[in-house]
């Protein structure tokens, strides 16, 4: 049994690359990232087969393991060929939905300035908490 260990940098991008594109051969991952040498896409390929998160098929291309996916990519939707952070929905869901209750309360008297705040607040943590996701992503991905 394979355990998983931590992948970052050059691993992170290739193994992204490989969920993104699917079954991929050596020059193609060299390419596809811009990598200096095929020695180098190699290198990270074999660790990434050793961590237990790429296999090998018959054809000599490189597949990203589904099980794995599921370690690195948790908090990640695959939207087309992008991964964005499943938080990113909620927070466009409740960006729009708080002018809405703005306007709503606008006309009624009592809490309405808690309401307010609250929905101000949610909206403000959802926000942060995504972008918290999508520049882990992305700082792991760029990092060499």
């Amino acid at each position: 049994m394979t355990t998983h260990k931590e992948i970052t940098g050059n691993s992170l991008r290739i193994y992204l690359h490989l969920v993104s594109h699917g079954p991929s051969e050596l020059r193609e991952v060299q390419r596809g990232l811009g990598l200096s040498t095929p020695s180098l896409a190699s290198y990270h390929l074999s660790r990434l087969i050793e961590s237990g998160y790429v296999n090998q098929d018959s054809e000599g291309r490189y597949v990203p393991i589904k099980e794995a996916s599921m370690d690195i990519l948790q908090e990640y939707s695959k939207v087309g060929t992008a991964l964005v952070p499943n938080l990113l929905f909620f927070s466009f869901l409740f960006t729009i939905l708080v002018p809405f209750f703005s306007y709503m309360v606008l006309y009624s008297s009592g809490f309405t300035i808690y309401l307010v705040a609250t929905s101000i607040a949610m909206v403000a943590l959802l926000w942060y908490e995504t972008l918290r996701l999508w520049r882990k992503l992305v700082v792991e991905t760029v990092e060499k």
